[in-house]
């Protein structure tokens, strides 16, 4: 079976600036091959993704993801923002293992950049914060997990456009 691929020119990239938003996915991308520094190595990835209040002209709103690393180690970007997002740090008890889906349904602000690459726009998640208090996120809608999705539509959900703290790896 061939893979068709093509460009999408109607694509909208969702607004930069701060938005309230809800994670409606976390997807295990499983072991991928990274180039960082001239060497290659395999990591787990993950993807984030978050459902904010603006919506696009369809009337559905805009979705926005970021690809980790699916570590908790100090340095990593994910403990950094998902430490941002719940306002303290981990415990060492929690350091011993995280439950990502447990994200999904919670509320936070997100900062969404523009970048361009290749004459396009991307908006990619540059800051994971927690929500102020008295404020509600927006309720997730239209929205299907990509594990809940029959086969036929799985889509791919790593297209690079949230790989900020990863190096696309071609």
């Amino acid at each position: 079976m061939s893979i068709m691929l093509k460009s999408s020119p109607n694509f909208i990239p969702a607004p930069a600036g701060t938005h309230a938003a809800v994670c409606v996915d976390v997807i295990d991308l499983g072991m991928i091959e990274v180039v960082y520094q001239g060497k290659t190595q395999r990591k787990p990835k993950i993807v984030i993704v978050w459902q904010i209040a603006e919506e696009m002209e369809s009337g559905a709103p805009f979705l926005v993801r970021r690809r980790y690393t699916a570590s908790l180690h100090e340095k990593a970007t994910l403990r950094r923002d998902l430490e941002s997002w719940r306002g303290r740090p981990f415990t060492d008890v929690e350091l011993q293992g995280f439950e990502g889906e447990s994200l999904i349904g919670v509320g936070c602000l997100i900062n969404v950049i523009h970048e361009s690459r290749n004459g396009s726009t991307f908006a990619n998640v540059a800051s994971v914060m927690r929500l102020p208090k008295g404020m509600t996120p927006p309720t997730p809608r239209d929205y299907v997990r990509v594990v809940d999705r029959p086969p036929s539509q799985k889509e791919v959900v790593d297209d690079g456009a949230s790989a900020v703290d990863d190096e696309v790896p071609f």
